[in-house]
C-alpha cells in the first residue's frame, strides 16, 4: 500500500511539473467562469490578465510580450533597456453541448506590433468523439519535456514546433494522428509554394513517475518561381519525457531532430524557425537540424518553485555556405539557460522573477550574447 501510494504521489509530481508550462502559457478552465445557457449546453469563460516586465542588462534582446530573442539588435552597443506590457494577457470560450461535441475559441493581444491591442486568434477548433478541426496545437508539440518558464518562447530545443496549426486530428488512446498545415518551409535562395499538409503521428502516456512523448513528421518542401520547381521531402521527430526524482523534485526535457523540416525545430535560425532547404542550381536541398532541453524543477511547498533549464539548437549549413545559399554571417547555433522563481500566494495568482541568457554563434564563429530578466504577474479566472 505505501508503495502504490508513493507511486501515485510521483505521478501527480510529473504531471503537474510537466504540465506547468501549459498552466501559465495556457489558461485553465478549472476556474473559469460557467454560464448557464440551457439544458443541452454548457458555456465557460476563461483567460488571464498578465503583466510582464523586463529589463535587459545588454542588448535590447525583447520581443512581443518581452519574450527575449536570439537575434542580436540593430545597435548592440546600447546598453540596459526597460519595458513593460500586457499583451500575453488572453481570453477563451469554451461550449459543450451534452452529445459530446465542443467548440473551443481563444485569442490573447500577441498580434503585430509592438504595441498592446492587437488581438490574434490562438485557438479555434471544435471536437466530438476523438475527431478535431480547427486550429490548435500541432500535433507534433508536446509539453510533457517542458520546464516551466515566464518567458513566452521559453527554451530552445522544446519539443516540436510549439506552435499552433489548422489541421484535422483523430486521437485514439495515447496515440494521435493529423494533416496540418505545414509551420514553416523557407528555402534559402528559393521561392517557397506550399504543396501538401504534413502529417504528424504522436504518442503521449505515463507510467508511474515517468510522463513520455514522441512524435513523427513528414512533410513536402516545394521551390517553384514560375519557370522552374522541385521539390524535397522533409522529415522530423522528437521525444520528451519528466521524470518525478521525488515529490519535491523532477527533471525534464526533449531532443529533436529535423531534415528539411526545420520550421517544426523550435527557436533555430534567427530565433525562431531556420530555413528548412536551400536552392542549389534548380534542385532543392535539404537542411539537417537537431537541438535539445533540460531542466529540472523544485515543488519548494506553499506554491513556491524554482526552475532551472537550457536548450539549443543548431542547424548544418555547410552545405549551404558551399552552394552560394548561406554565408558565415548566418545564424548557426543559438542557446538559452531561463532560471526562475515562482510563488502562488492565492489560487489563480501567480508572480515570478527570472534570469535569462541568450546565445546565438553564426556559421563562422562569431557569439552575441545577452543577458536580462524579467518579472510577471498573472491574474487567472
Amino acid at each position: 500500500m505505501e508503495t502504490t501510494k508513493m507511486q501515485s504521489n510521483k505521478l501527480r509530481m510529473a504531471i503537474r511539473v510537466t504540465a506547468a508550462t501549459a498552466v501559465l502559457g495556457v489558461a485553465g478552465q478549472a476556474h473559469a467562469l460557467t454560464l448557464d445557457v440551457n439544458d443541452d449546453v454548457e458555456a465557460k469563460i476563461y483567460g488571464y490578465a498578465r503583466l510582464n516586465m523586463t529589463y535587459d542588462i545588454d542588448d535590447d534582446r525583447q520581443v512581443s510580450t518581452g519574450a527575449g530573442s536570439f537575434s542580436p539588435s540593430a545597435n548592440p552597443d546600447r546598453e540596459g533597456h526597460f519595458d513593460a506590457n500586457v499583451q500575453q494577457s488572453r481570453i477563451g470560450l469554451n461550449v459543450m453541448h451534452n452529445s459530446g461535441a465542443s467548440v473551443t475559441i481563444e485569442s490573447d493581444y500577441r498580434g503585430s506590433g509592438s504595441e498592446p491591442g492587437s488581438l490574434r486568434i490562438r485557438h479555434a477548433f471544435g471536437e466530438y468523439q476523438g475527431f478535431m478541426a480547427g486550429r490548435n496545437w500541432s500535433n507534433f508539440v508536446s509539453f510533457v519535456g517542458n520546464t516551466p518558464t515566464l518567458d513566452f518562447d521559453s527554451l530552445a530545443g522544446t519539443a516540436g514546433s510549439q506552435d499552433r496549426a489548422e489541421q484535422i486530428r483523430y486521437t485514439t488512446g495515447a496515440m494521435s494522428f493529423s494533416l496540418e498545415d505545414p509551420s514553416s518551409q523557407a528555402i534559402s535562395g528559393g521561392e517557397g509554394r506550399t504543396s501538401a499538409p504534413a502529417f504528424t503521428a504522436r504518442i503521449q502516456d505515463s507510467a508511474g513517475g515517468i510522463s513520455y512523448s514522441a512524435a513523427a513528421l513528414a512533410s513536402q518542401v516545394t521551390h517553384d518561381d514560375g519557370s522552374n520547381d522541385d521539390s524535397a521531402i522533409g522529415f522530423a521527430a522528437f521525444g520528451a519525457a519528466s521524470f518525478a526524482l521525488t515529490d519535491m523534485v523532477s527533471i525534464q526535457g526533449a531532443i529533436n531532430y529535423s531534415d528539411g523540416a526545420n520550421g517544426y525545430l523550435w527557436r533555430s535560425g534567427s530565433n525562431y524557425y531556420g530555413p528548412s532547404a536551400y536552392l542549389d542550381g534548380d534542385d532543392v536541398e535539404t537542411i539537417e537540424g537537431y537541438g535539445g532541453s533540460i531542466g529540472v524543477s523544485f515543488d519548494l511547498g506553499g506554491g513556491s518553485s524554482i526552475n532551472v533549464g537550457y536548450g539549443m539548437t543548431e542547424l548544418d549549413l555547410d552545405d549551404a555556405v558551399a552552394a552560394g545559399q548561406a554565408t558565415n554571417a548566418d545564424p548557426e547555433t543559438n542557446q538559452n539557460i531561463l532560471a526562475n522563481y515562482m510563488w502562488t500566494p492565492v489560487q489563480n495568482v501567480m508572480m515570478g522573477v527570472e534570469y535569462g541568457y541568450f546565445d546565438q554563434e553564426t556559421v563562422g564563429g562569431d557569439s552575441s550574447d545577452a543577458n536580462r530578466v524579467m518579472f510577471s504577474a498573472q491574474y487567472s479566472f
